[in-house]
Formats: C-alpha cells, sequence, structure tokens
C-alpha cells in the first residue's frame, strides 16, 4: 500500500501565507526602524549645532558674606554677543546671588572673573546657562 503525503509537496507552490505576512512585517520593521534612527541622529545634530553660546564655570571663590568670585569660559561665535546666567546658593540650598553676565568681546572664546553679589553668605557658584543675543 502507498502512503499519501499530508499536503502539498514543499517547495511546489511558492510561499505559504504566513511566510508572505514574516515577510512583510520584516520589511516594515526595517523601514521603520530606520526612520526612528534618522529622527535620533537629525534631533542630536540640530541640538549640537544650535548652541551657538556655552560656558564653563572654571572655579567660585567665596571671598565674603556678600560675595563669590566666579571663573567663567565662554565659547561663542566671533560676532555674537551671549549672556550667562550664574547664581550662588546658601548652605541649605537658597538662593542668595544670581547675575547675568553679558559677553560682546569681537572673540571666540572669553575667560572672565565676576563677582555675584549675595544676600547673604554663598556656598558655590552654578552656571545656570549662556544663550546668544544677538538674533534677538
Amino acid at each position: 500500500m502507498a502512503t499519501v503525503p499530508a499536503g502539498k509537496p514543499e517547495g511546489r507552490y511558492g510561499r505559504s501565507a504566513d511566510e508572505r505576512a514574516d515577510r512583510k512585517l520584516k520589511i516594515i520593521g526595517g523601514v521603520l526602524g530606520t526612520a526612528l534612527l534618522g529622527v535620533v541622529v537629525w534631533s542630536g545634530y540640530s541640538y549640537i549645532t544650535g548652541q551657538d553660546v556655552s560656558g564653563r564655570l572654571i572655579g567660585f571663590q567665596v571671598v565674603s558674606d556678600d560675595a563669590v568670585k566666579v571663573h567663567l569660559e565662554v565659547r561663542k561665535g566671533k560676532d555674537d554677543t551671549g549672556v550667562c546666567t550664574l547664581r550662588s546658593r546658601a548652605e541649605d540650598g537658597t538662593e542668595v546671588g544670581r547675575r547675568d553676565v553679558t559677553f560682546d568681546q569681537r572673540t571666540e572664546q572669553v575667560d572672565e572673573i565676576v563677582t555675584i553679589h549675595t544676600t547673604e553668605r554663598g556656598t558655590n557658584a552654578e552656571l545656570v546657562g549662556c544663550k546668544n543675543t544677538s538674533d534677538d
């Protein structure tokens, strides 16, 4: 007696519906993954190139109960004007002094020591941030 194979012979009638669906899902996943990667790269690039003025707090020194000296380094475009905001906090964390410093020198790097006047003894100095004001 001969045995009859169950189902169609493999490879004779093309791909099954499951194989076609798997292939479509792989293609869709690849396209969506590539698009997501493109968005991440674009947003990272635009974030990095969009920062025209950047600052770095080199150090600080508490000089009295009402003053903190801050050594600040700022990088900007040669023709740009930047403003950096500095602050000082007391030992309990409350803000006791704040100062906006404008940099309009026609150089790309500015190294300056500024004083933050405080309402009580400050224990530190922080660079809150810098921004370009040339576009305003």
